[in-house]
């Protein structure tokens, strides 16, 4: 299994617009083959830091959503309200 942890930070003015985004996408995320568990978490002492923790049976399937049409449209959207790179880290256990 693969745990995918990704940190974005989210301009001010755009962190209702994530939230919305994000709640709403959830179940078409869990929906892709081979996903088993999403959660995103907003830091406590910055509310502009988000991070998603996903759950993958394996890193084709994680490769496989991530060139999806669906994440591709999706990024394209969120990527407009990051400000700061992202980072991510892919980790099995």
């Amino acid at each position: 299994m693969i745990i995918r942890f990704v940190k974005l930070e989210i301009l001010p003015q755009h962190i209702q617009d994530f939230q919305n985004l994000t709640s709403a996408e959830r179940k078409d995320i869990i929906a892709f083959p081979g996903c088993s568990h999403l959660e995103i978490l907003q830091d406590v002492s910055n509310p502009s830091v988000f991070f998603t923790v996903s759950h993958w049976r394996s890193e084709d399937d994680l490769n496989t959503y991530r060139n999806s049409d669906f994440f591709q449209g999706n990024w394209k959207k969120v990527k407009q309200w990051f400000s700061a790179k992202p980072e991510a880290w892919s980790l099995c256990n």
